[in-house]
């Protein structure tokens, strides 16, 4: 198969597709690789490393969609990119299709067949491709979060951690998944009194266990999220609906009740944001002020850290990826995990909570794919 790995043109997303240790591997299985000029440079990765891994290099990302049977990606193809695609092309990247309606059309419309990282399944039902940027995210979020409250940038003016003899500050998370956790480690780390809410008992359970008296742990209702919001210094939006539009379960009328300078910081920006008040930014600006609270809502948190975060993700991704290279469309009948990724084939929705926040039609991969047989 032809394998093809198109330069990030995200705001600021340094990350690949395809690291040289990766693309060895799939010129191992006898697979041929195309990579655009330059698409390494934001991981420290010149074009000759892609050579020596066995990678022809491209000048144009055209050229790549045009010949391309498998195109790999990090972030969903921007509206330059969706034109490209074209009918019986594995599109195979992180796609964040609910609250993107438009990116969702311009995919129906290539008749392209799109996987999305995000909703690949493990035997546990968990979501092994976006675990590690969600770990990620979750620890960039503190860091970020710790930047935002400094008073020059808008915030509090409140060191995390504190000093002797001066209370630190006050981190809340909503959501106790991967990148509640990882959250919670950081801040912990430098010293914040943290609380974590979530709305199931037995991960409340766990997270007491891994935590000890170091984080307070509430079970989700209205009143805690009001209690919290209110009490916080900093905010961290960590829900996780797979596929679906993350729920608003910061309103913008409990930002009233903040403290002034306070930050939010939605990670769930991905999937539309879980405050009321949330809209994507970028790295270039990534703040704005609401009601005198401070917003941190970058959709590619994970780019500005690109090394860590390609590493990560291809050692995530590569396993999947190969199955797809060795096999095309036919490995997602063999793997229902990796079935559980395919979004869209050949012009229809195929995950189901993507299609209900879109309110379009679903079709059951399992269904689509039976014509295979």
């Amino acid at each position: 198969m032809r394998i093809g790995v198109p330069k990030e043109i995200k705001n600021h997303e340094y990350r690949v597709g395809l690291t040289p240790a990766s693309v060895r591997e799939y010129i191992s299985r006898g697979h041929s690789v195309f990579v655009e000029t330059g698409s390494g440079f934001g991981i420290g990765v010149i074009d000759e490393s892609y050579r020596k891994a066995g990678a022809f290099i491209i000048d144009t990302a055209e050229e790549i969609f045009a010949s391309a049977d498998m195109i790999v990606k990090v972030k969903e193809p921007q509206p330059t990119e969706w034109g490209q695609l074209r009918e019986g092309q594995i599109l195979y990247t992180y796609l964040h299709l609910a609250p993107d309606p438009e990116q969702t059309k311009g995919l129906q419309e290539s008749g392209c067949t799109a996987i999305a990282y995000e909703t690949v399944t493990d035997s546990d039902g968990g979501l092994p491709l976006l675990a590690p940027m969600s770990e990620v995210a979750g620890r960039l979020s503190i860091q970020a979060g710790a930047i935002t409250l400094q008073k020059s940038n808008g915030g509090r003016g409140i060191l995390l951690g504190g000093v002797p003899g001066v209370v630190p500050a006050k981190v809340s998370i909503i959501g106790g998944g991967v990148v509640g956790t990882h959250a919670a480690k950081m801040a912990v780390g430098l010293g914040a009194q943290v609380t974590i809410i979530d709305r199931s008992i037995p991960r409340l359970r766990q997270l007491d266990n891994l935590f000890g008296s170091s984080v307070i742990t509430r079970y989700s209702t209205l009143e805690v999220v009001e209690e919290e919001t209110r009490s916080s210094d900093l905010v961290i939006g960590a829900v996780l609906i797979p596929g679906a539009t993350a729920p608003k379960l910061v309103t913008k009328a409990m930002l009233s009740n903040m403290k002034p300078g306070a930050v939010v910081c939605d990670v769930a920006i991905d999937q539309g944001g879980c405050f009321e008040t949330s809209h994507a930014t970028t790295h270039d600006h990534p703040t704005y002020e609401v009601d005198g609270i401070v917003h941190y809502c970058v959709a590619n948190m994970p780019g500005a850290v690109p090394l860590t975060s390609s590493t990560a993700l291809n050692n995530a991704t590569l396993l999947f990826g190969l199955a797809l290279a060795d096999k095309g469309i036919e490995a997602l009948l063999d793997n229902p995990n990796l079935r559980t990724g395919l979004n869209v084939y050949c012009g229809h929705i195929t995950n189901q909570a993507v299609a209900e926040a879109l309110n379009k039609e679903f079709e059951a991969p399992e269904s689509i794919l039976a014509t295979l047989l």
